[in-house]
């Protein structure tokens, strides 16, 4: 299992989920804010919207939360925001896409810079590591949502690509451009996932020791703690071994 699954199992084993929730929602509302404005505030008719909202029920914010969201677009509040994605190297050269939503591009390129150079890494050009991953639909059902077998085939009727299970559960990916039908599809024989989202899933991973692994830690959390950032992405891999020390 490479870093991207690996991060939120390190998140919920330190209560750092717990920890930023606030913060988390915070992030949680900005896009849902921009997706119903961009599109329809009614998430039956805006794909987008729709993810935006699973996710944030996902991770247990409040009806009344994501509705207020959608009510500040229909305020005109958002209008100003900018999506923009920073691509650099962290701690053992490492690749990390930042994804951020801004009404101020300077301020965040400027915090996002810093903040490299400060936990040992260093931002570059768009596109410096982009093409070491694969833009991606995925979803995540909890191991109990079915054996290995139950779970491809449910995968393959929706159209899904790929399926991934463990012990710590079941990742499906799918083409981006078919999240919100393969998510549907799924939800009818496997009932509500746990996760669905668009990532960037790596196609080649970096291994990393415990040094690296906890300068990465940092990185990434630091990253993650800035208002503007909606999202951070690595390709890092690290052992069993490592991910218990941690």
């Amino acid at each position: 299992m490479a870093g991207h699954s690996k991060w939120a199992n390190i998140q919920h084993r330190k209560g750092r989920q717990d920890a930023v929730r606030a913060k988390l929602f915070s992030k949680f509302s900005k896009e849902i804010t921009v997706a119903a404005k961009m599109g329809d505030p009614d998430p039956d008719k805006n794909p987008r919207l729709r993810l935006a909202v699973k996710e944030a029920k996902a991770q247990s914010m409040p009806k009344d939360n994501i509705d207020r969201a959608i009510k500040k677009s229909q305020a005109g509040e958002g209008d100003d925001y900018e999506e923009i994605r920073y691509e650099g190297y962290g701690p053992n050269g490492v690749a990390v896409i930042v994804e951020a939503m801004t009404d101020n591009r300077n301020r965040t390129a400027s915090t996002v810079r810093s903040t490299f150079t400060k936990n040992g890494g260093n931002l570059g050009e768009t596109g410096s590591v982009g093409f070491m991953f694969d833009r991606k639909g995925e979803v995540t059902y909890p191991v109990d949502a079915g054996d290995a077998d139950t779970v491809m085939m449910a995968a393959i009727e929706a159209g899904a690509e790929d399926v991934e299970s463990s012990e710590d559960g079941h990742v499906i990916w799918c083409a981006d451009t078919d999240l919100n039908d393969v998510a549907t599809a799924l939800e009818k024989e496997l009932g509500e996932s746990e996760s669905t989202k668009l990532v960037w899933r790596p196609t080649t991973t970096t291994e990393m020791d415990l040094d690296s692994m906890q300068k990465l830690m940092r990185l990434i959390e630091a990253l993650e703690d800035d208002d503007d950032v909606q999202r951070v992405t690595t390709n890092f891999e690290a052992s069993d071994d490592v991910m218990e020390q941690l």
